[in-house]
């Protein structure tokens, strides 16, 4: 099965042949890209389009490879064999099964999401270099070696927030999620937001990339941002004339904490409206 796209998710032709090179190799699918270009709503939208199970691990700073794996949870049992119950005999009882353990004992083949790998420890990668290469770990509180029944899908992504080692990388498929340019915004928009009229959009569309486009931004608005802002416009019943200008500069838009998002940014955005009114 191929993956090409699906009704609520609008897919690059570049984006549908990493998928589907990822498959064909059985290697992980590496996503980068910025915050709220869909990489972990690439997925699921692929595996809800080939029917597949989503299992989902999503990575903090605090998780550590093993969790992914399984826990030997020896602080129960301690408890259960003081107070003489019977289960304690079996150690299975205490083992916690890791996304990795139930992806790779699932009786059918299922789509992995391990989201956001680089805000763990720098190890994290490397740690799990042999289960994802090999499809297989043991465990040795059960003395057994848990086998993958069916190589499973798997996407992985990162925000590069840390560099990935190089070891972890020969292992993936890797594919960088480009911002979208405004023809593909528009059908993002249309999936999302549908019903626009056309000179609102485009009028909200001018803004938006004028935002993004500003020098010196500390966080530029994203494809999610962008569907909230237009929802909001929507809802609030913004008229056209509030959002174009009529000497076609920059001028601070509505609801314009849709898409900023810290005090920076916004300060400068008033700060450039204030200096090109000045120059008039």
């Amino acid at each position: 099965m191929k993956f090409q796209g699906s009704q609520n998710y609008v897919a690059t032709e570049d984006l549908m042949l990493a998928v589907n090179a990822s498959a064909t190799l059985r290697k992980p699918l590496l996503v980068k890209g910025e915050p709220g270009t869909g990489k972990t709503m690439l997925a699921e939208e692929v595996a809800e389009a080939l029917k597949l199970p989503l299992l989902q691990w999503h990575i903090k700073s605090t998780t550590k490879a093993q969790q992914g794996l399984y826990e030997y949870d020896a602080v129960s049992r301690l408890r259960d064999s003081q107070l003489g119950d019977e289960k304690v005999k079996d150690i299975h009882n205490y083992i916690l099964k890791g996304v990795l353990w139930q992806a790779f004992t699932a009786d059918q083949p299922v789509a992995l999401l391990i989201d956001e790998i680089d805000k763990a420890d720098i190890e994290f990668p490397n740690d799990l270099l042999r289960e994802i290469d090999r499809m297989e770990f043991y465990c040795y509180e059960t003395r057994e070696l848990i086998k993958a029944k069916h190589r499973p899908l798997v996407f992985i992504t990162s925000n590069n927030e840390k560099e990935l080692p190089d070891a972890f990388l020969r292992r993936c498929f890797f594919h960088y999620i480009k911002f979208p340019d405004a023809e593909t915004m528009k059908k993002i928009v249309d999936v999302h937001v549908p019903g626009l009229k056309k000179e609102l959009l485009a009028a909200a569309m001018k803004t938006f990339y004028d935002v993004r486009n500003l020098p010196g931004l500390k966080k530029k608005p994203s494809t999610s941002e962008l569907l909230d802002w237009l929802k909001l416009l929507v809802a609030e019943d913004i008229s056209l004339d509030v959002l174009q200008s009529q000497d076609n500069k920059v001028s601070v838009p509505p609801l314009v904490g849709a898409l900023l998002k810290n005090e920076q940014d916004v300060t400068l955005f008033e700060k450039l409206v204030f200096m090109q009114r000045q120059n008039r």
